[in-house]
């Protein structure tokens, strides 16, 4: 039986899907996605009102408590689009396209961390060998060939250090033409069931479908978690992928010993909100 922390664990694994990493299907997504955003935000010691209820482009708000492990980020907003731009989920955008700048869309890092200066790109843009490095040598030709030759516009990554237990985060978000050609990178390379299709870097073995993963998120997008099985090395490594219509994201949460999983759903819960 998954240890439990103290505050309250039980509601997420309740709610939680089973090997299949992905969300839970669409016919039961407005309960899940309440149900995630209360349980993680809300059950877990504090009362943060956590609630993107409209498509416009608002406030995001965010949590201060450090009690249970999470984080204090910036307070969130979503960017404005230009003049006649709707959402990527809005009616008549077929290709669910996001109009606002990319690095603009990054989760911004949390009050405290240390930048990491190799994600330091002007306006966060880093090269697509630089997203390669996440993973192995050997399928890296493949991927960057797809890369070139299926659509990919450009890619924006920020990551940083949590100076008091060591923490690493690498967010990446990948803009394509389209949701089509978004769909066929994920697909062919990066989409698992069970387990993860490819080994993201320190990895030793393989990662799981993370089965206590609060599943759920905003209208239109699909979260992807995964935790490295053990027996594990050195450094445990949990990683995440949301696709949002035209946009991918990897994120990539390490720590040596054991990563905490409460700050690692805070991540991939806020950037999946800023995608949505």
């Amino acid at each position: 039986m998954r240890d439990r922390p103290t505050n309250a664990l039980s509601p997420v694994e309740e709610v939680a899907a089973p090997a299949d990493p992905r969300r839970r299907t669409p016919a039961l997504f407005a309960a899940l996605r309440w149900t995630a955003a209360v349980v993680v935000f809300g059950a877990l010691g504090t009362t943060v009102a956590y609630a993107v209820t409209e498509r416009e482009r608002t406030d995001i708000p965010t949590l201060a408590t450090k009690s249970d492990g999470r984080w204090t980020y910036p307070p969130l907003e979503k960017p404005a689009l230009p003049a006649g731009a709707s959402g990527p989920f809005a009616p008549g955008n077929v290709g669910r396209i996001h109009y606002a700048d990319l690095e603009r869309l990054l989760l911004p890092a949390p009050e405290g961390s240390r930048p990491d200066p190799t994600l330091d790109g002007k306006n966060s843009r880093v090269p697509v060998s630089r997203f390669l490095q996440e993973y192995e040598k050997s399928v890296r030709p493949t991927m960057a060939a797809h890369l070139r030759d299926n659509g990919l516009r450009h890619i924006a990554a920020r990551g940083w250090t949590m100076p008091d237990d060591g923490t690493t985060t690498r967010v990446y978000l990948l803009r394509f033409h389209s949701m089509a050609t978004a769909q066929d990178f994920f697909g062919t390379h990066l989409l698992g069931t069970t387990v993860a299709s490819q080994k993201v870097t320190d990895v030793e073995r393989l990662s799981s479908g993370d089965k206590a993963f609060p599943y759920g998120g905003a209208a239109g997008t699909e979260s992807y978690a995964y935790d490295e099985v053990a027996p594990r090395g050195p450094v445990h490594v949990r990683h995440a992928y949301i696709s949002a219509g035209d946009t991918l994201a990897l994120i990539i949460q390490s720590r040596k010993g054991s990563a905490p999983r409460i700050p690692f759903y805070q991540t991939v819960i806020l950037q999946n909100q800023l995608l949505g």
